[in-house]
């Protein structure tokens, strides 16, 4: 099955790519590397503020970092000239979670995005993955995403 096909069975439509906001660039490409900047979490096309261990559950942050990765895979259709099939490997995803101090749960977020992109890429889905706790992010967004792609 194709990664659009995938996309299809898994009633995903692809967003329109975001703009920056600010004094930067949605992608760059290096060599067979594409990095996508950070992509925060959405909700009705506003960013999604919360704070994971105070008011946000560990179930609706998965769903918010399953949405993120959709607004990712978009970015990077747009990086690979609109074709995703020239995804050879989804190599890194970096997840910054806006938490208390004594949440715990990054990880289990974080799978939101992660099991989503093993579901779209297949075994080229699978990636290596940090996830982070911080004290806040642009606009109070309760999650903040980063990958890094190879492409052909």
């Amino acid at each position: 099955m194709s990664v659009y096909e995938k996309i299809k069975a898994l009633n995903i439509e692809l967003p329109p790519v975001a703009k920056p906001v600010a004094a930067y660039v949605m992608y760059v490409q290096s060599g067979n590397l594409v990095y996508l900047s950070g992509h925060i979490a959405r909700k009705d096309g506003k960013p999604l503020v919360a704070q994971f261990g105070k008011n946000i559950s560990v179930e609706d942050g998965k769903i918010a970092a399953r949405n993120t990765a959709i607004d990712m895979i978009a970015t990077l259709q747009d990086a690979c000239g609109g074709d995703l099939k020239r995804v050879k490997r989804i190599v890194k995803v970096l997840s910054l979670v806006n938490s208390t101090g004594d949440f715990t749960g990054h990880h289990l977020v974080t799978n939101g995005a992660s099991e989503l992109l093993v579901d779209v890429f297949g075994d080229a889905g699978r990636h290596a993955r940090s996830a982070f706790g911080v004290a806040q992010l642009p606009t109070g967004a309760c999650l903040e995403l980063e990958l890094i792609a190879e492409i052909d």
